[in-house]
């Protein structure tokens, strides 16, 4: 895991806690520590999303290139 990777979730964290705050401006320290959590878990979740994406394009990028036959020598 890289830095890039604790940076988006610490940005997660950072907006959900913003995000709590206003919605409820009276927010408490739990409130916004839940909050931080699943900002962080949330960011972690998309990131893992968006790279399972990226992982299945290439798949589907390598099999079309093998079903086109243009891999194949004459």
């Amino acid at each position: 895991m890289g830095i890039l990777d604790k940076v988006g979730e610490i940005a997660g964290a950072v907006a959900a806690v913003e995000g709590a705050g206003k919605l409820d401006p009276n927010a408490g320290v739990l409130t916004k520590a839940a909050a931080a959590v699943a900002g962080f878990e949330g960011a972690k979740e998309v990131e893992q999303l968006i790279e399972k994406k990226e992982e299945e394009k290439a798949a589907e990028d390598t099999s079309a290139h093998f079903a086109d036959g243009s891999d194949q020598q004459t």
